[in-house]
């Protein structure tokens, strides 16, 4: 089971969907998004519980995500695509401790 889930930027859930896979995820949640009337989401960050492929950064870039958080690895291809199109990829997201491949002038971080 994988999970998804929109953040504003103080870090508050706007919406968390689940299913079997993590793009059918991210589908719901643009999905519910877009019958909310709510797209695009340039404020929003999209957090996802698995790797991060480049579809992903696809379906954020569609519906105006400018920053995912993956719990797991991005792939190379993903990082490179949004890097192009200026997003922000955060993964290996732990605690308090995170790796920044991308965009990292958008990540603030707090003691």
């Amino acid at each position: 089971m994988h999970g998804a889930g929109l953040f504003d930027r103080s870090g508050a859930a706007l919406v968390v969907r689940e299913d079997v896979g993590r793009h059918n995820a991210v589908d719901k949640l643009v999905g519910w998004a877009g019958l909310k009337r709510r797209l695009p989401l340039p404020e929003c960050v999209l957090v996802i519980s698995g790797r991060l492929g480049f579809e992903i950064v696809q379906k954020a870039a569609v519906a105006g995500i400018r920053h995912i958080v993956a719990v797991s690895a991005p792939s190379s291809l993903a990082v490179d695509l949004a890097q192009r199109l200026g997003m922000t990829v955060t993964a290996f997201v732990r605690g308090d401790r995170a790796n920044v491949y991308c965009g990292d002038d958008a990540v603030t971080f707090s003691a």
